[in-house]
């Protein structure tokens, strides 16, 4: 029996939430672009009033704000706690711990994937495949599913990493070799599609042939997937080194941008590159392939029919950069930075380097332009910034979660 509710319809996920929420990564239309204006303002003394910090374990969630409230998940003592904060305050509201090995590999560990929240209910993966549905206001538990045990999903090499999507009545995660698709409600199972290990980006909402449909990149393959039954509908290679297609794919009107920061193992070029995919039935059009956008972790943004995003791998200097979605040309690169994670809001980009520094980057081909810069956050950042309400939140590796004021006093000259 189809149990979803269709069509898809980005604005439709929160009907309570406000305008400038964030309730799931990359936030309510999966863009990783806010909706909000007049949110930067003059700094007192050249640096965003701290208005507070909390520490919530290891890990590279980032976090989702819904309703006043902020969700992110972090590790200490081998156990994952899900956090709720006051949004405004930074305020504890509640908790809610499970046991799960750090499991650091190259890396410090932690949980990768960012909580969704929807309808008063908060939808979390673990790296092992666990996934529960919390109550928002509370934390108590509404139901656990654990997808490796019951559906014998491949573990991929660093976890399940994949953010829930919600759609309708159905909750879709990045796992098996094209997605499972669970209800909302009591977790019971709508579809599941193969055993292989998923890449580790999250499922996105797309319009395929005038068809509601989900863009799942997976472990060696970006697919196209039909959310009422999970057939797939559309399929372009993508093998690179172990596996991590990691950015989630860029929805550039009828066409998808993917890219990797690591080797092809074979396919359309040699080293790490994006590339803009036409889907079609049977075999997916190739617009064009570039090696200036290869992004390990970052997922970039698309602004008035350009792509931004972070090239570069691990922990060396990456260079944000501009190309033209419809052709891959360059447009200007930055000056060399360790990589970090980035966000945008009314023509501007949020840049937080891998050092915690906020770079606020005019979104146009022009010319690379700063507008203004700050240290934010010590230590490695890779999770993404996230914008709600005039507050930017920033959390590092070590579980620092930063929530900084950046309307200040005024407006900047």
């Amino acid at each position: 029996m189809n149990i979803l509710s269709f069509p898809i319809v980005a604005a439709s996920l929160l009907a309570s939430a406000t305008a400038a929420d964030w309730p799931s990564f990359r936030g309510p239309d999966h863009t990783g672009v806010s909706s909000e204006k007049n949110w930067l303002g003059a700094w007192p003394g050249g640096q965003p009033k701290q208005l507070w910090k909390k520490a919530v374990g290891t890990g590279y969630s980032s976090m989702s704000v819904a309703e006043g409230r902020l969700y992110t998940v972090g590790n200490a003592h081998d156990q994952d706690t899900i956090y709720c904060f006051d949004a405004n305050s930074g305020a504890e509201l509640w908790k809610a711990s499970y046991p799960q090995k750090l499991d650091p590999k190259y890396y410090e560990g932690g949980p990768s994937a960012t909580p969704t929240v929807s309808a008063g209910r908060v939808y979390f993966i673990s790296k092992q495949g666990e996934v529960r549905c919390l109550e928002a206001a509370t934390g108590k538990q509404v139901w656990l599913r654990n997808i490796r045990k019951e559906y014998g999903v491949e573990e991929p090499d660093w976890g399940f990493a994949g953010s829930p999507l919600v759609q309708g009545n159905g909750l879709f995660l990045n796992a098996g070799t094209h997605g499972i698709a669970l209800e909302t409600t009591q977790g019971n199972k709508i579809w599941a599609s193969g055993k292989d290990a998923a890449g580790y980006g999250s499922p996105v909402p797309f319009n395929f042939n005038n068809q509601a449909a989900l863009a799942v990149f997976g472990a060696k393959a970006l697919m196209i997937v039909d959310p009422k039954t999970g057939q797939e509908l559309s399929r372009f290679p993508w093998e690179t080194q172990y596996d991590v297609n990691a950015p989630d794919p860029v929805v550039v009107g009828s066409d998808l941008f993917i890219t990797s920061g690591y080797k092809f193992l074979e396919g359309p070029g040699t080293g790490a590159s994006g590339a803009l995919v036409r889907p079609a039935a049977g075999k997916s059009q190739k617009i064009w392939h570039s090696k200036e956008l290869a992004c390990q972790l970052s997922t970039p943004v698309l602004i008035g029919g350009y792509l931004y995003g972070i090239t570069g791998n691990g922990d060396q200097p990456g260079f944000l950069r501009c190309l033209d979605a419809k052709t891959g040309d360059v447009k200007w690169s930055s000056p060399a930075t360790p990589m970090g994670n980035l966000t945008a809001a009314d023509g501007k980009l949020l840049w937080v380097t891998g050092k915690g520094e906020l770079v606020v980057v005019e979104a146009t081909p022009t010319a690379y332009q700063e507008i203004t810069r700050a240290q934010v956050a010590g230590g490695k950042v890779w999770s993404a910034p996230v914008l709600a309400n005039g507050k930017l939140y920033v959390r590092n590796s070590k579980g620092d979660v930063v929530c900084v004021d950046l309307k200040g006093t005024g407006p900047v000259s």
